[in-house]
């Protein structure tokens, strides 16, 4: 990069402060957050990995230095962008898995769903009954954010935005809703996986303590520490 094309040491010094900015919004986000899945801690969570980002190039570019910091994305794993610049239409794409771990605890609040409306018996004897009546109560967003309340772990989760022209016919996709995904208009993603916090162990598994001999042992932190 020729000198002329460089950031001014200012420029950085204003990315430095506008990530510091972003950290306080996204820390007061996560202080506030209303549930797991808080739309504005996703918010706050965008703003600092673009400001963290801005910062990061700026840096490099001015210093030739970098940042430590390293924010999670998946837009590796897309092909890019080819939809409309100016999208008039999008389709929000969700998949939230789930193990039942705790049978009775749905059944019971399936039966309770059930009583609640008629009385009769009906479909809650059974665990895909009982989910059927669950997610036909609660809205999605609800049982992710109470899904221990209802015997159910949470698994993978992933969320994808596609943009197009013109939004779809009624009834156009229903008997396909996912056959048709072009993940050359997708505007992003979020994935949530344990695979994620697992990485992370194994690298903090894999780096030793700086100094340390393999057979010696670590002492004890002072618990007043």
């Amino acid at each position: 990069m020729s000198d002329a094309a460089q950031p001014t040491a200012a420029e950085v010094r204003a990315a430095a402060e506008a990530v510091k900015t972003a950290l306080d919004r996204h820390l007061a986000a996560v202080e506030s957050r209303s549930g797991e899945d808080d739309p504005a801690v996703y918010e706050a969570f965008n703003q600092l990995a673009a400001a963290a980002e801005a910062y990061d190039e700026l840096l490099y570019d001015r210093y030739d230095e970098v940042t430590p910091f390293e924010i999670p994305s998946a837009e590796d794993a897309l092909p890019p962008y080819t939809g409309p610049e100016e999208p008039s239409a999008l389709s929000v794409l969700i998949r939230r898995d789930y193990a039942v771990a705790e049978p009775q605890r749905l059944l019971a609040h399936a039966q309770r769903i059930e009583a609640a409306d008629d009385g009769a018996p009906g479909p809650s004897g059974t665990v895909h009954g009982a989910l059927g009546l669950l997610f036909g109560e609660f809205e999605p967003d609800e049982i992710a954010s109470r899904h221990k309340e209802f015997g159910l772990e949470e698994g993978d989760s992933t969320l994808w935005v596609t943009a197009s022209d013109e939004p779809a016919d009624p009834g156009e996709w229903l008997e396909g809703p996912f056959d048709q995904v072009d993940p050359q208009q997708v505007v992003c993603r979020f994935d949530v996986s344990a695979v994620f916090d697992d990485d992370n162990d194994d690298e903090l598994e894999d780096d030793p303590v700086p100094g340390l001999d393999e057979d010696e042992d670590l002492e004890p932190l002072d618990a007043d520490r």
